[in-house]
């Protein structure tokens, strides 16, 4: 009985952890999804997207709904988290992507709708597919390898960022809040894959907290050098 008992506790335990480090990443990621406000207060001002660019919402929009897809019981039973943070990820994204598409000149527009409605058509392939095609348990590794690689190919994002802060010698287009909310997010998610034992979920995190800590570094080192302590919006037209 005292065995038994002793089980329980652990594994209530390690459940709870598990929840504590999923809704982590959940808040972390919320702030990363508001980040872009500043960008969209001053195009609905100014009426204009201006030199912004629309593509990164895009992606974000893409990367959103393969992750929540993954993350649905028929798809992947027991990781609920992964479904809210990207559902509400993909909600931000379509507001963003609707609001650029509405005040964007006529080239950019067209773009635009042909750009989202061709995220939406792959999203209903894989959804179909995956579906139709797979059983369970090889559904979750199709689903799971794409999330992989949308995820990992999102770090191209970042990369050019750590690229342009080595070029430059300057933090003025790397706001610490938001490398630190990159970092506490991936790190969150990282332990919650490690604890729901799936690799789809801890390993691309475990890269994006490595290019997350070394964010941090290089905001430290170059902002000390440099005296600079700018944070203005990340998706200009350089993302």
């Amino acid at each position: 009985m005292v065995h038994t008992m002793s089980e329980g506790g652990l594994f209530s335990t390690y459940s709870l952890c598990s929840s504590v480090a999923g809704v982590l990443g959940n808040l972390c990621a919320f702030v990363l999804f508001v980040s872009p406000i500043p960008t969209f207060q001053r195009i609905i001002r100014s009426k204009s997207t201006e030199q912004f660019s629309g593509l990164p919402y895009i992606y974000a929009l893409l990367n959103c709904l393969i992750c929540l897809w993954y993350g649905t019981p028929v798809v992947s039973p027991g990781i609920i988290l992964i479904f809210t943070v990207n559902s509400i990820g993909a909600a931000f994204q379509l507001v963003y992507i609707i609001i650029f598409i509405a005040y964007a000149d006529r080239t950019k527009k067209l773009k635009m709708l042909g750009l989202f409605a061709a995220v939406l058509g792959v999203f209903a392939a894989i959804a179909f597919s995956s579906i139709k095609v797979f059983e369970p348990p090889t559904r979750q590794l199709f689903v799971g390898y794409l999330s992989v690689f949308s995820l990992i190919s999102m770090f191209a994002s970042p990369l050019f960022i750590i690229n342009l802060v080595i070029k430059t010698k300057s933090v003025e287009f790397m706001p610490f809040y938001l490398s630190l909310a990159t970092f506490l997010m991936s790190i969150s998610f990282f332990a919650y894959g490690m604890f729901k034992k799936d690799a789809f979920i801890s390993v691309p995190n475990g890269v994006g907290a490595i290019l997350g800590i070394i964010q941090l570094v290089l905001y430290f080192c170059y902002s000390r050098k440099s005296g600079e302590h700018l944070q203005r919006p990340l998706l200009e037209s350089y993302a």
